[in-house]
């Protein structure tokens, strides 16, 4: 078989396993519990709550910006917005994001040009962006509301807030990092450095931005249940507790650690109209890039966003 049609069949899979898992969860609901849940939200919330969405999948593509740079293969941000937005939208979705949505980046930026090294490195950054910005973010919440962030860990106000000061500190070692040390940490036959001051201060910057937009996307549809910094530290310490147990999309995870920290089974509406909003509408938008992308580049042979960069 050749490599083409192991690629192709590679892809149809994801989208495949994408719109199953999208399956899976909304039959746990009726569609009139969705469509109550959606409904019971103000349009103008639900509307902001789109807008924020948009905002975390904006910052999403200044992360492959960056690692374009770091890998020394710059692109045009409009063909790092593509490949990030389409790997993501799914990745999301599918779960364990460094083999899913990695294996639709590596689809794209082999096409543009980048070895199997340069992508390692390329998710590897990204993936780095990703834990920066969440512990950045979880250190702001634990400091600043140290009993509602340590909750769903059983930490007292004490351990809050000496958690969140080593939050904090990873952060400021990283920059620290970035600045004195040069040398090369080595994979096998693989190297790997620190980015530059520049381009760290970038990371950390554009991966708490990531989910402080993601958190204001869930507390538009709380609909002033909580304050965002409320809604802000449940939705951080959820999602780390997803992150570390890579189920797709912190399906259930995540709802069980909102609903203990908000304390209301109201707020489940809430977290199915966020799941829409989040996941569930890019997810077909990525899919129709994917296939588009799939047609279009390999009936022209090359990419057409290179004929014209900028």
């Amino acid at each position: 078989m050749k490599r083409t049609h192991i690629l192709h069949a590679a892809v149809a899979g994801a989208v495949l396993v994408a719109g199953w898992l999208v399956y899976r969860t909304l039959s746990q609901y009726s569609w009139e519990d969705i469509r109550n849940s959606v409904s019971a939200i103000p349009k103008m919330n639900f509307a902001l709550a789109l807008a924020f969405s948009a905002g975390s999948y904006v910052c999403l593509t200044f992360f492959d910006f960056l690692a374009l740079r770091y890998v020394g293969k710059p692109l045009p941000y409009r063909q790092a917005a593509l490949a990030s937005f389409t790997s993501l939208s799914i990745g999301h979705n599918v779960g364990i994001a460094a083999l899913s949505s990695g294996a639709v980046r590596y689809r794209f930026y082999r096409r543009w040009g980048l070895d199997t090294e340069e992508i390692a490195k390329l998710i590897v950054f990204c993936g780095v962006t990703v834990g920066l910005g969440l512990i950045v973010l979880a250190g702001i919440c634990l400091i600043l509301l140290p009993g509602t962030a340590g909750k769903v860990a059983g930490l007292g106000r004490a351990a809050s807030l000496a958690l969140g000061l080593a939050c904090l500190a990873v952060g400021a070692v990283y920059l620290a990092l970035s600045a004195f040390l040069r040398s090369e940490l080595h994979v096998r036959h693989w190297r790997f450095a620190l980015p530059s001051p520049g381009l760290a201060a970038l990371q950390l910057a554009v991966g708490t931005a990531n989910f402080a937009f993601v958190a204001a996307c869930l507390h538009q549809l709380l609909n002033g249940d909580v304050g965002y910094m409320e809604t802000t530290a449940a939705y951080v310490m959820g999602n780390l507790t997803a992150l570390v147990s890579h189920v797709p999309g912190g399906l259930g995870v995540m709802e069980a650690a909102i609903v203990f920290l908000l304390g209301s089974s109201a707020s489940i509406g809430a977290l199915i109209a966020f799941r829409a909003a989040y996941f569930f509408i890019p997810l077909p938008l990525g899919v129709v890039c994917l296939l588009a992308s799939e047609a279009l580049l390999d009936a022209n042979g090359e990419d057409a966003l290179r004929k014209n960069p900028g």
